[in-house]
């Protein structure tokens, strides 16, 4: 008697599937096509040109990172359409902060089964959050793993790459005492500290809020970039506030012998975070260490520019406020 000849499918990867949405995939990718993109010349890799880009000594920034456990709120609320923007945000985001410009984005996929429905909205939010930094989806991977996952989850990671002169590097040492700290409003939570907020919140209670929760990690290339080019501000430092928040992700641009005071009043704080802190016990300094708090991007710069950059981000409908100074210290960040 014949043993039924087993197949990669019966196995649970359907490779027929994953090739049907490839045309899918071009289709979307192409929308985020900029500058330096050579599309169509390798099966193995995404290409780009640097030869059209006006940089005198260019320097490639590049990061990674990915979404977190955010993924399991979409995953309860069965809503897709926005985690991929948070990949790109928390890309691109972290490359602005040395001055660099976002130039393409590659983006990875991990399932226990390809649902096409799932995939289309993932792809398409990341389509949307590349257009939003202005920088070119060129390439990714789809690895279905059966096995690796519960059924119905994913995971997502991404990888960005930017361009700055080298001259013009943003690392924060020119920042001195009596700058100004300009801090721009966040969309809410970001994709920083989903753990604890699935601590504090019950799984009926995280699909009740689920529209709050997953509003998607604001991208600041553009308002940013515009301040970066506009030749009577001189940006002396950006930050990042993820994980970390505060404490962590300020403290990195601060130089020795300085420190950083906050006003934890100056601004609106978005309401999902007095919806955590009215369910737990959570301290102040937890919260200002978990959670942007309303703050996604932080940029100083010397008194005499902050009227300017208040006003360029107004301008790009970013609300924004001066939320603390540049004072003698030890590299730390104090909160008022």
């Amino acid at each position: 008697m014949k043993r039924a000849k087993l197949t990669y499918k019966q196995a649970g990867v359907d490779i027929d599937k994953a090739e049907s949405l490839i045309a899918v995939i071009k289709k979307i990718a192409a929308t985020t096509d900029r500058p330096g993109v050579l599309r169509g010349i390798g099966s193995f890799g995404g290409f780009f040109s640097l030869n059209k880009l006006a940089y005198k000594n260019p320097v490639l920034v590049s990061s990674s990172d990915g979404v977190g456990t955010k993924l399991k709120i979409a995953f309860l609320a069965d809503k897709h359409d926005t985690v991929g923007i948070d990949l790109v945000a928390m890309n691109v985001n972290d490359i602005l902060c040395s001055g660099a410009e976002p130039l393409f984005f590659l983006d990875y996929l991990g399932c226990s089964h390809l649902d096409p429905r799932v995939y289309t909205h993932i792809i398409k939010g990341i389509a949307e959050g590349c257009r939003q930094a202005g920088c070119a989806l060129i390439g990714g991977e789809t690895a279905e793993m059966p096995g690796m996952y519960p059924k119905g989850e994913y995971d997502l990671a991404g990888f960005a790459v930017g361009i700055a002169e080298k001259g013009r590097i943003i690392d924060g040492s020119r920042i001195a005492v009596g700058d100004c700290v300009i801090g721009i409003a966040s969309s809410g939570l970001h994709s920083n500290g989903f753990s604890l907020v699935r601590k504090v919140l019950s799984r009926k209670e995280c699909i009740r809020h689920a529209e709050e929760l997953l509003a998607p990690t604001k991208i600041y290339v553009k308002p940013v970039l515009r301040l970066l080019k506009n030749k009577t501000i001189t940006v002396k430092g950006i930050a990042h506030v993820t994980g970390g928040a505060f404490y962590e992700k300020i403290k990195r641009i601060i130089p020795q012998g300085k420190a950083i005071e906050i006003d934890t009043h100056s601004w609106q704080e978005p309401r999902v975070f007095g919806l955590l802190r009215s369910k737990a016990a959570i301290s102040d300094e937890e919260m200002y260490r978990t959670f942007n708090m309303g703050i996604g991007m932080v940029v100083v710069v010397s008194q005499k520019h902050a009227a300017a950059v208040l006003e360029e981000l107004a301008a790009c409908r970013e609300k924004a406020w001066v939320i603390g100074e540049v004072v003698k210290g030890s590299r730390r960040v104090i909160l008022r």
